[in-house]
């Protein structure tokens, strides 16, 4: 085979998993609070299902945002806790977030 067949080859390879992967969405409701704060943490940035038919992306902090949104911190029902404060969630401000209240 020549290089660019083998290229062309393993292109599509992982044009067909990556999709699966990016799909996967972890349930809170079969982690331990624990568990889904330390996964946040180590993660950095993951996609959560939190519920029937929703995900929600969540990070560790302001630093995975964009320069103009803010962190909002994120309760999520677990397995052990139906508020577990797992990490925060990306948002542009709203008025409300900058004068205090």
């Amino acid at each position: 085979m020549t290089f660019a067949r083998v290229l062309l080859t393993s292109t599509l390879a992982l044009a067909q998993v990556a999709p699966a992967a990016a799909q996967q969405r972890l349930a809170t409701n079969r982690m331990t609070c624990t568990d889904a704060k330390a996964l946040v943490k180590q993660d950095g940035d993951v996609v959560l299902a939190t519920g029937p038919g929703l995900s929600e992306r969540i990070v560790a902090d302001r630093g995975y945002c964009e320069l103009t949104e803010i962190a909002e911190l994120r309760f999520v029902p677990t397995r052990d806790n139906l508020q577990c404060p797992v990490g925060y969630r990306c948002k542009a401000p709203e008025f409300e977030d900058w004068n205090g209240n």
